[in-house]
């Protein structure tokens, strides 16, 4: 699928960094690829800014860093899974 702005919301921010969540159903493989966010997320999305990824259709929790930001592309991270187990 692609990138959909509704989906991508701003938490908090301090010191110039900005933790964002990014709800979705594409998988993370999807959305840690180059220049998946697009558009308004490029003027959005600062080099070292952390993005919880929520992805809705598994459903799965990762997250994900901003490693790159030229102007026209993002690039993050391949994300770090959150394991969600229940030992009950």
């Amino acid at each position: 699928m692609a990138f959909a702005i509704s989906g991508l919301a701003l938490l908090a921010t301090a010191n110039g960094f900005n933790l964002w969540v990014y709800t979705s159903a594409d998988a993370i493989a999807d959305v840690n690829t180059a220049a998946y966010f697009t558009g308004d997320a490029v003027n959005m999305l600062n080099v070292r800014d952390l993005i919880i990824v929520i992805d809705t259709n598994v459903p799965s929790t990762s997250f994900c860093n901003v490693l790159t930001n030229d102007g026209s592309t993002v690039d993050v991270s391949d994300g770090t899974t959150v394991v969600e187990t229940d030992g009950d």
